[in-house]
């Protein structure tokens, strides 16, 4: 079709340098125009039936209870490698091989090497996060690297995303997930409020016992099979430091916590228990002063 086309403009022209030059490069210029339109189909055929196999994907998943963070994961790995695919039947469309693909993604992994190093390990941190499962999405983990703590919201190739309480967005590297130290605080269903309240030296240790475990007694969302603990936990310079460890339920775990803690504050304030701050008391000798 091309051709015809190239034929028809020619022969319309008459003879001399610019007909001559019309012949070498017109049919070269519509060459180039139809790869374009068809690596244009390609790409939106090719994105459509990456889509459909995604969507094909989640659902198989879905119906074996797959995780949320392996769908993710999936979907992502699925779309990486059919943009690849789509990536080099354009290029054979201009002309360029499979095998000639091939060679240059060679050399550039071996000459690219060590900038991919971290990409990789990342990629393999990703696997091992969905083979060993330390968190899945909706999960409120901590990661020691950095300190970073959220929300899991999304596992994807190379990066895990976590909503943090200020709702904020970060974005950790799979791999530095896989291979540091981190803490999920809601893979088990229940939770230690694990606080410390100070009162007066001049209080009563019992009577301001008796008052914190009456308030964990009556919180609506404690785990009844576990014992509260109320103890001394420290005596300092100016409290005496009284622990508290009482379980609850980790869905509710924030909103308990604060609850508790109001609660606490104002059962002490009730019975005339002071919760000190901080004083340094100095002796001043007189004598001293007389003397100088």
């Amino acid at each position: 079709m091309a051709d015809s086309i190239t034929s028809t403009i020619i022969s319309n022209i008459k003879d001399g340098a610019f007909k001559t030059y019309l012949e070498s490069f017109l049919p070269k210029a519509l060459g180039f125009f139809w790869c374009v339109i068809l690596a244009l189909l390609v790409w939106f055929i090719g994105a459509k039936i990456i889509k459909a196999i995604n969507k094909v994907a989640t659902k198989a998943l879905k119906r074996r209870n797959a995780e949320i963070g392996a769908i993710q994961f999936i979907n992502g790995l699925i779309k990486a490698l059919g943009y690849l695919v789509i990536g080099v039947i354009i290029l054979n469309l201009f002309g360029i091989t499979t095998t000639s693909v091939a060679a240059a993604v060679a050399s550039i992994l071996v000459t690219a090497g060590l900038a991919l190093q971290g990409s990789l390990s990342n990629f393999a941190g990703g696997v091992l996060i969905l083979v060993l499962h330390p968190f899945k999405v909706g999960d409120y983990i901590r990661e020691d690297t950095k300190g970073n703590e959220g929300t899991v919201k999304e596992i994807s190739i190379f990066y895990t995303k976590l909503c943090t309480i200020d709702n904020k967005i970060v974005v950790v590297p799979n791999g530095n997930l896989a291979n540091t130290s981190l803490v999920n605080y809601t893979y088990q269903d229940k939770r230690a409020i694990d606080t410390v309240v100070g009162i007066s030296y001049k209080d009563d240790i019992r009577t301001a016992k008796d008052i914190i475990r009456e308030v964990a007694t009556n919180i609506p969302t404690r785990i009844q099979d576990d014992k509260i603990k109320v103890f001394v936990s420290k005596l300092n310079d100016s409290s005496v430091d009284i622990g508290i460890r009482v379980y609850v339920d980790m869905d509710t775990y924030w909103d308990t916590y604060w609850q508790f803690l109001e609660d606490v504050k104002y059962a002490l304030d009730e019975k005339g228990i002071t919760i000190p701050y901080n004083q340094l008391d100095v002796t001043i000798n007189n004598n001293d002063i007389a003397a100088t």
